[in-house]
């Protein structure tokens, strides 16, 4: 699978889908699965990412700019590296990584994740209550 691309801290993009709320340790492998099948998809496949674009000034500092030009998921921008074949994992092809992208539009995509974090905090407050 492609690795996200996404320049920001995971952490940030974890917790700005999921919170700060406190989450057992036995529920691990429910986020894990929620991570595998909705998160992952969703930020590499259908959430928009700014990509940097360096400009050195007259001074020879690197500033990087964040044109609206360069707003594309992390697969279109893997898509646009000449090559990109060459960077993928042994048995992963752009032919399988299309055919996850158009399995569904990015609202759809959307509207299935909230749902699926819907019902994994629902198992989380379950299990809280059977634990407390």
């Amino acid at each position: 699978m492609v690795t996200s691309l996404v320049e920001t801290k995971n952490g940030s993009v974890v917790r700005k889908n999921l919170g700060y709320a406190y989450i057992p340790q036995a529920c691990a492998e429910l986020l894990n699965a929620y991570h595998k099948d909705f998160l992952n998809p969703y930020v590499n496949f259908h959430r928009p990412c700014f990509f940097p674009v360096p400009l050195i000034d007259s001074k020879g500092k690197i500033k990087k700019t964040y044109p609206y030009e360069e707003v594309m998921t992390p697969y279109e921008r893997l898509k646009s590296v000449p090559q990109a074949e060459r960077y993928l994992r042994f048995g992963v092809t752009l032919e399988k990584l299309a055919a996850i992208a158009s399995r569904m539009n990015d609202n759809q995509f959307a509207e299935r994740m909230v749902k699926a974090r819907s019902d994994l905090f629902q198992q989380i407050a379950r299990f809280a209550m059977l634990v407390a």
